[in-house]
């Protein structure tokens, strides 16, 4: 069992792995390079046609460069993208001369500097960000996390050096606070469904109890019917708002010294 685990285990490891070296080579990764990373595990075909599936699924190419559709996003979506396209055409353009020597004076803390550097890699923001659609993440706060992300990137580039390794370094800021947000979503997301969860099965045995004794019941009745401690059920009112329609929840609760 343990040893099954550990596949498991080292299978998304390896996934996430797998996943973030596409996003830093600009979301394109080759199907040798697939495999080599997963050769310990001795998976089929089978197996590896739900990997390129996965990948595919998050806009990865395999093989080939990969293919963004406006068709994915909401109308919303495609609305504040096209504005935010047109308000970029309005920056400054530079030329590849022009962004080296403007790296090498922001590496040196030049603000004005720093502050070019930021016009230059704010379409490569829009770049990343539609990498990450259809995650549970707006576009627009996708955007907003990368913006600030360049913002933040181009005072530390002390730590890089060489003007060739900015755009690089930039990036990789990009990805961390997209994958970021989209991580704090998904556990947000996950919190949620468990107070769901909790509400839903407060108030179905509230309900059961409350049919037996053809009234509502309260919170002690509860207690002595279920087993439950009163904190679980208190939680449970306070998560749907005192709305849970068969508990009568007005009396006191119980002092933690009794």
């Amino acid at each position: 069992m343990g040893n099954i685990d550990n596949k498991e285990k080292e299978f998304a490891e390896t996934l996430k792995l797998v996943t973030r070296t596409a996003r830093e080579n600009k979301n394109l990764i080759t199907s040798d390079e697939v495999r080599e990373a997963f050769s310990s595990l001795d998976l089929d075909d089978k197996q590896f046609e739900m990997v390129f599936e996965y990948l595919k699924a998050r806009k990865i190419g395999v093989d080939e460069e990969a293919v963004f559709s406006d068709e994915e996003l909401t109308d919303e979506e495609t609305n504040y993208l096209n504005s935010y396209l047109e308000s970029l055409k309005e920056l400054p353009t530079y030329t590849d001369g022009e962004k080296k020597a403007i790296s090498m004076s922001a590496i040196a803390g030049d603000k004005d500097a720093q502050n070019k550097l930021i016009e230059c890699f704010l379409p490569l923001v829009v770049d990343v960000a539609r990498m990450y659609t259809e995650q549970g993440v707006f576009l627009e706060d996708l955007i907003g996390e990368g913006n600030f992300a360049l913002t933040k990137g181009v005072t530390m580039l002390d730590a890089v050096g060489e003007p060739e390794e900015v755009e690089s370094f930039l990036y990789k800021m990009m990805l961390d606070a997209m994958e970021a947000t989209i991580e704090n979503n998904l556990a947000e997301d996950a919190g949620e469904q468990k107070v769901l969860k909790l509400v839903q099965e407060v108030a179905d045995k509230a309900t059961e109890l409350a049919q037996d004794l053809r009234r509502k019941v309260t919170v002690k009745e509860l207690m002595d019917e279920t087993g439950w401690d009163e904190d679980k059920i208190r939680s449970a009112i306070k998560f749907s708002g005192d709305n849970i329609e068969d508990l009568e929840s007005g009396d006191s609760k119980k002092k933690q010294d009794e």
